[in-house]
Formats: C-alpha cells, structure tokens, sequence
C-alpha cells in the first residue's frame, strides 16, 4: 500500500508510524469499550496510558491486560498492511511501544510495575513476531503469472469461435 520505489522516503515513513499509532489506539479504545464498559462506569484515558490500571488483582486491570494483548494482535495485522515489509516489522513494532512508553510517562510518570513491562514487553514481541511471520507468508506467496496467459488463451478461443460461425 505504502511501499514506494524509492528506498528512503521520510515522509512515508512518517505516515506510516502515524497510520499504525492511530490503528492502534483504535483498536485499544475498542478492546476497552467491549472488555472495561460492563466494569466501569466511565472509560478515560487512565486505561491507556497509567501503568497502574495493568494489574492482576482486579477483573479490570485484567480486562485492561486484554485489551492490550487482542491490540497487540490486531497491530501485527495493521503491519502488514501499512509496513508490507517483513524485515521492517521490529522497527515499527519498537517504534509503536515507545512512542507509547513516552506517553504512558508524560501522563502517568515512569511505570514502576512489573505488570506494565511484561505486558508491553509481551504485546511488543507478539506484535513484531506475528507482523514478520504474516508479512513473510505474504511475501512468500506465488505470482500469478497464469492470469495473463488464460485471459490470451480465451481470447483465441473464442476468436475462432466466432471466425468458425460466420465460415
């Protein structure tokens, strides 16, 4: 979709950190509006970006921790899409996780919970891990170079169809 010809285009690039950031935090809103809508009363942005609302205590913070993994997954099918890559998919993967780290600091501060790391730390290699494997099998899939041969060869057919009716 985005992949050009030229080989370093920042402008691309760019746009596609900010299509696959949005993507993601679409997603997240979703997750947390199916999973977090029924246990409380009202969503906000300390769902997304306090490190405190991870937890495993609580059936929200566990809800939240699902919200974060199903988005992590859905992200890795955003890559292939926008990034079409796979030797690429690590660096837009790193690249969502921080930017995301440096919001969860600008609001929250520097997350001091252990449950906040390996939930990012794990939705970081689900996301790169999944994205190269989609993005590889994508690369790795025949092209049809039959198409152009069957469409030649109706062509003809029906050619001398027509040229056999009218003899």
């Amino acid at each position: 979709m985005f992949y050009g010809k030229a080989l370093w285009d920042p402008w691309l690039i760019v746009a596609q950190i900010v299509c696959l950031q949005c993507s993601y935090y679409l997603t997240l809103g979703i997750f947390m509006m199916v999973f977090l809508g029924v246990w409380v009363p009202r969503l906000s942005l300390v769902y997304f970006f306090d490190y405190a609302t991870l937890t495993l205590s609580t059936v929200s913070g566990l809800c939240a921790i699902a919200s974060f993994f199903l988005s992590s997954l859905a992200g890795a099918v955003y890559m292939v899409f926008l990034v079409e890559r796979a030797r690429k998919c690590l660096d837009f993967s790193a690249t969502l996780y921080i930017i995301h780290l440096l919001l969860c600091i600008m609001y929250g501060g520097w997350p001091s919970s252990i449950t906040w790391w390996a939930v990012n730390g794990t939705g970081l290699g689900v996301t790169a891990l999944l994205a190269e494997y989609l993005c590889f099998k994508r690369e790795q899939r025949e092209i049809p170079r039959d198409r152009y041969r069957e469409s030649k060869a109706v062509v003809l057919l029906k050619l001398h169809i027509m040229l056999c009716q009218y003899s």
